[in-house]
C-alpha cells in the first residue's frame, strides 16, 4: 500500500524531524510512505476573514494538485469522524482488501483545510475535539499508521 502524507509547511524543529524518521524507517516494513511538505501561503498581519479564507484557498489548490485520481482522501479535521486506533486499523485493512493502492492523509496548515480539499476527501477523519499544531499532527499520524500496521499483522505494539 502507498501512504502519501500531504501537508502544509516543513517541520523546523530537529525533535519533530527526528520523531517522523522513526516512523518512517519503521513503516517501511508495511508500506511505501512518502511525505508531501507544501509551502505555507503568507498570510498578513492583522488578516481578515477574507484573508485567512484566501490562504486557506490557495493553500488547497496546492493540495489538490498533489492527489490523483484513484487515490483514497483522507482529511484530518477537528468535525471528523473519531476513530478507535483498532477502527482505524479496520478501515485501512480494508482499504487494502477493496484494491486502494493509494491512500493520501491531508493535513492542512494552521487555518484548516479549504472547502474544495474537504469535499474531496473519502473520509473526514477526527483526532480530537481540541486543535494541535499541525507539526506535531504529523507524527501522532504517522504513530497511529504504524499502530495500524502491527494491529493489522497481529504484532506485539498495541496496548
Amino acid at each position: 500500500m502507498n501512504i502519501n502524507i500531504i501537508c502544509i509547511g516543513k517541520l523546523k524543529e530537529k525533535y519533530w524531524q527526528e520523531a517522523v524518521r522513526e516512523y518512517a524507517k519503521r513503516l517501511g516494513s508495511y508500506c511505501s510512505l512518502c511525505i508531501i511538505e507544501l509551502k505555507e501561503s503568507p498570510l498578513r498581519a492583522n488578516p481578515s476573514p477574507a484573508d485567512e479564507e484566501a490562504v486557506k484557498e490557495a493553500e488547497g489548490r496546492e493540495i489538490l494538485k498533489k492527489i490523483r485520481d484513484g487515490d483514497y482522501v483522507i482529511s484530518l479535521e477537528i468535525r471528523g469522524k473519531s476513530f478507535s486506533s483498532e477502527h482505524l486499523a479496520e478501515h485501512i485493512e480494508k482499504l487494502g482488501i477493496d484494491g486502494r493502492s493509494t491512500v493520501d492523509f491531508v493535513i492542512g496548515g494552521s487555518l484548516g483545510l479549504s472547502a474544495e480539499v474537504s469535499r474531496r476527501a473519502d473520509l473526514a477523519l477526527s483526532f480530537s475535539a481540541m486543535t494541535f499544531p499541525h507539526q506535531m499532527m504529523r507524527v501522532i499520524l504517522l504513530e497511529q499508521i504504524y499502530r495500524s500496521f502491527k494491529i493489522i499483522r497481529h504484532e506485539t505494539y498495541h496496548k
